[in-house]
């Protein structure tokens, strides 16, 4: 006899943020998830779910899951007891730090962080504990130029505004595939659907990609752009909209517009005549689709990976705003739009429509070997091994990464391998002991993602509507098994010096204490001038510690809370329990001039610092003309970067891990369909396998991201036996976007050559 139990919440796993109804059997031998399947009520997914959601009982049951810490002991991890593993961080960390103060430790956090409440919430304490300026992210392989871009034009590093897809009457998509990924900086459940809406009420989607990808099968035009000429191509539509007299700036946001005469002058010189051959696009299509974007009744420009990870990322996610801006779709229904997410953020805290604006290099920060500026707290990934290795006294001694595998996601990859085992001590939180954490001396396991509490953080605040979801754990702790914001926070006690029996809960109580002091001092606060002992007893009477607790301070003081009394029936964790689906608050509305945080309290059309780059991007049309051969990246619906293709459901049938070559290319270099071809580039080379196909543009070659499995010293059973190649191999360490630091993984020079004998 069992009984069943039916558990609501949002799936953690990609930016979709899906609602999952999870049935649990309660036995005698304890739970067990049975079924799990899109919730139909959820208020933003209403039942869509895509293949991986379904696996997060599979996930959890993994074999090679770790359940206990590693350490490492003659060169092989040992399964350890939670008391030995925090000795060996207390005593190898502290020695370094001791001997060779704070910047001798870095660290690197990965892109499933950001789907954990926990690290979201206590990554900060972590990187304060440790007191680094050393620190690493997946942020500079991934969106870092969209969140420079717009801290420059309007005010803070999460000022992204997202595409209005349920309302827009067209989408010009550069770099995306939501087809395979979802949104990304664009939280949309079942983006493909919505596509599918639009193009039902009359709309039309326009994809820009040197790719055929599934969403561009299902565009009404294809667009096959050559890698890597995303700004020219943009700044062609912005010489096309200025010369053509077209532009239409919406009159409610006329008069908060700063710089329209410098793009007049940065735009003379890119004639969409002038950029053709290095875009691959004629001019004639430039020209009809900027016609195209101001005629239709809303459009929007929504550009992404493809464009952020190239040698003028930034540029080109500037140039994107700016089309949506002189289009005269930028805050407004149907255009790009700035959501206010309930839990509050930079664009709803301090003063209305002003604030400190947006820079690069504060303080100071430079990396030691290249001299790097710091952006949005953070070094560029693709110095990290460098520190390691060439800063001599200054060097990184000892590193802390958590839920992350940079050996597979970030630049040359072999260099970072081999940077890696010249570390003193690594230390690492996280599931499995993959191609990264095989060099760590302490593996620090957090529980499997149904057995934590959820929230989104990090991704509501790009969601197209505003919404909130709270996720009680499904499955409970195993015996003895910390939480992940306890092995975060006693991470960071340890750093500091408070040793291994260090408390992480009353490390958590002064946190709420210092957070509840700063709101009642804040002016701008819903809770300003109120009593914080009476704030804190009314957090702390729910029982609650951790993350629940932080998340109903947040949404209490966020711009729909409940204010602890103040806003009868405003937002509160018990609101969100009590409505399990999710609580909509409403598509988004217009928030400008309130939303700005720039110094001059307008729209930064042409910021200083984007501007003195445009000189770099004219004379890269040449060398851009001239490119023979170059490598760009793909995804798969199936695949989550490399961390889950340990799940057999997942990565399953045919092989996802091949070269993807135009049958004139294959022809050229004397490569077949299923034979072996030799991939170089400045760095490195691999051998993969060739899949010969149309739907690429001849002059460039695909692999997708994340593969390069079966490495010695990993415990990934099923990634082995489907292990692929590491297409980040072949990506070079020396080639960033300047402007904010980030790798150049799409438009990669390489040459193909077929392995003989293949």
């Amino acid at each position: 006899m069992s009984d069943i139990q039916t558990f609501f919440r949002t799936c953690p796993l990609c930016e979709a943020t899906c609602g999952l109804e999870v049935t649990v059997s309660i036995t005698a031998k304890g739970r067990e998830v049975t079924r799990i399947r899109g919730d139909r009520d959820d208020v933003f997914s209403h039942g869509f779910i895509c293949p991986k959601g379904s696996t997060l009982k599979q996930l959890h049951d993994d074999p090679d899951r770790l359940r206990k810490p590693l350490v490492k002991r003659n060169g092989v991890h040992v399964e350890v007891e939670w008391a030995e593993a925090w000795d060996e961080v207390a005593g190898r960390l502290g020695e370094i730090i001791e001997q060779h103060g704070r910047e001798s430790v870095a660290t690197y956090l990965g892109n499933p962080g950001a789907h954990s409440l926990s690290a979201m919430l206590y990554n900060r304490s972590l990187l304060q504990g440790l007191g680094t300026r050393r620190r690493f992210s997946a942020s500079t392989v991934d969106q870092m130029p969209k969140q420079v871009a717009a801290g420059y034009m309007f005010g803070t590093g999460v000022s992204v505004a997202v595409p209005d897809l349920d309302r827009t009457d067209f989408v010009l998509m550069l770099g995306a595939n939501p087809y395979a990924s979802n949104g990304s900086l664009c939280t949309a459940p079942d983006f493909p659907g919505r596509l599918e809406a639009m193009r039902a009420r009359g709309g039309r989607l326009v994809v820009v990609d040197p790719r055929r990808s599934r969403t561009a099968e299902e565009a009404d035009t294809w667009l096959p752009i050559r890698p890597g000429s995303d700004a020219l191509f943009l700044m062609a539509i912005v010489h096309t909209l200025i010369t053509e007299d077209l532009v239409n700036l919406d009159e409610r946001i006329a008069g908060l517009v700063a710089g329209l005469d410098e793009i007049r002058a940065a735009s003379a010189n890119f004639a969409p005549e002038v950029v053709a051959s290095a875009t691959g696009i004629d001019a004639s299509t430039t020209r009809a689709l900027a016609r195209d974007l101001v005629a239709a009744p809303t459009s929007v420009v929504y550009g992404r990976i493809g464009t952020t990870t190239t040698e003028f990322g930034t540029t080109a996610s500037w140039l994107v705003d700016v089309v949506n801006v002189l289009t005269g779709n930028l805050d407004r229904p149907g255009g790009a739009m700035f959501t206010k997410p309930v839990l509050g953020g930079p664009t709803t805290r301090g003063k209305s429509g002003s604030g400190a604006g947006f820079r690069i290099g504060r303080g100071g920060g430079r990396t030691q070997v290249r001299g790097y500026p710091e952006v949005m707290g953070e070094y560029p990934v693709a110095a990290l091994a460098e520190e390691i290795t060439e800063a001599g006294e200054q060097r990184v001694r000892a590193l802390v990464t958590v839920a992350g595998n940079p050996v597979l996601s970030t630049p040359h990859s072999d260099q970072l391998a081999k940077a890696f085992e010249q570390l003193d001590f690594m230390v690492s939180v996280d599931m499995y002991l993959n191609e990264t954490t095989r060099h760590a001396d302490v593996v620090l396991p957090p529980p499997s993602q149904l057995q934590r509490e959820h929230y989104d953080v990090a991704l509501y605040p790009f969601a197209i509507r505003n919404v909130a979801n709270f996720s009680e754990r499904v499955l409970p702790l195993d015996d003895g098994q910390p939480d992940e914001w306890e092995v975060l926070l006693k991470l960071a006690l340890i750093a500091q010096g408070f040793g291994p029996d260090a408390d992480p809960i009353a490390a958590d109580d002064a946190t709420i204490d210092s957070l509840v002091r700063h709101g009642v001092s804040d002016s701008g606060s819903p809770i300003h001038g109120r009593d914080p002992e009476e704030i804190i007893a009314a957090l702390d009477a729910s029982g609650r510690k951790g993350p629940a607790r932080t998340i109903d301070y947040m949404l209490q003081t966020g711009p729909y809370g409940a204010a602890f009394g103040s806003n009868p029936g405003g937002a509160s964790l018990d609101l969100l329990l009590a409505n399990p689906h999710g609580v909509d608050y409403g598509a988004l509305e217009p928030r400008l001039p309130d939303a700005l945080r720039t110094k001059s309290g307008r729209i930064e059309l042409a910021p200083p610092e984007l501007l003195a780059d445009v000189p770099r991007l004219r004379k890269a049309i040449d060398e851009l003309s001239n490119r023979d051969l170059v490598l760009v990246g793909r995804r798969h619906l199936r695949s989550n970067n490399s961390w889950m293709h340990n799940i057999e459901v997942l990565v399953k049938g045919k092989a996802r891990c091949t070269l993807h070559v135009h049958p004139e290319d294959a022809s050229r270099f004397g490569v077949s369909d299923g034979g072996v071809a030799r991939v170089t580039s400045r760095v490195g080379s691999v051998d993969a396998v060739v899949e010969v196909t149309e739907a690429i543009r001849p002059g460039v070659v695909s692999l997708p991201h994340g593969w390069g499995h079966g490495v010695p010293g990993t415990r990934l059973r099923v990634a082995a036996e489907r292990a692929g190649v590491n297409s980040n191999v072949l990506t070079d360490h020396e080639a960033i976007d300047p402007l904010s630091g980030t790798s150049v993984l799409n438009g990669i020079p390489v040459t193909v050559a077929p392995i003989a004998g293949s």
